[in-house]
């Protein structure tokens, strides 16, 4: 039996940031003047894409877009910790999954902020690697994120099972497109239809997904 490899999302998979996300892009709204006329489920519903796909799609000038993101950054470093809290299950998840797997990371937030996070929850012990927007040029849904992680792990889909964990489209499309299986989660962002047309596999949330994977 070959060798397991399980990457995870962060943002909706295994942390809850909701509010520390939206309220830093309510506040950099606020901070840059900007007359949003979106509300707060429409910020939801663009997390997982890079902050400034994240800006640009709720309506902030081309122009003008890595300002908010510089923004948000300041603010989103002095707030994080606080408002961000593992998602339910997520502890039991992470220690079934080491007790068979390798594990690492692919997310769409910056290491500058994920490593603090997972160190503060003390749950970086878990995981062998962490690929980052920092880390990539093309963010997910592009595969680099994921074949980074691959490289960096130096595992094959010849020689390991290897599994993407997410709760959008943009975590099983980055998969598909390395090759790898995905799995969708709905403890997150994302919707059960829409999750459905890229993987064949959608649970409630992590530990389900880890417990599929153990079985499989």
């Amino acid at each position: 039996m070959k060798e397991k490899v399980i990457l995870f999302d962060l943002d909706g998979t295994l942390i809850d940031s909701t509010d520390a996300i939206v309220g830093t892009f309510n506040h950099s709204f606020k901070k840059m003047k900007f007359d949003f006329k979106g509300d707060d489920e429409d910020i939801k519903n663009v997390i997982g894409y890079p902050l400034e796909i994240m800006y640009q799609e709720l309506g902030v000038p081309t122009t003008k877009i890595w300002d908010f993101v510089d923004t948000y950054k300041m603010r989103y470093r002095e707030i994080s910790l606080d408002q961000t809290t593992l998602l339910d299950d997520a502890i039991e998840s992470l220690k079934l999954a080491s007790s068979f797997a390798r594990l690492g990371i692919v997310t769409t937030k910056t290491t500058q902020y994920t490593i603090p996070l997972l160190e503060d929850m003390d749950i970086m012990k878990y995981f062998e690697c962490i690929i980052g927007r920092q880390e990539v040029e093309n963010p997910k849904p592009h595969p680099e994120p994921v074949l980074k992680a691959m490289d960096i792990m130096d595992v094959t889909n010849g020689n390991y099972d290897i599994y993407m964990v997410g709760d959008t489209k943009l975590d099983l499309i980055a998969a598909r497109d390395a090759s790898i299986k995905g799995i969708g989660v709905l403890c997150g962002y994302g919707k059960i239809e829409e999750l459905k047309q890229y993987t064949s596999i959608v649970v409630s949330n992590s530990l389900e997904a880890v417990k599929s994977i153990k079985n499989s």
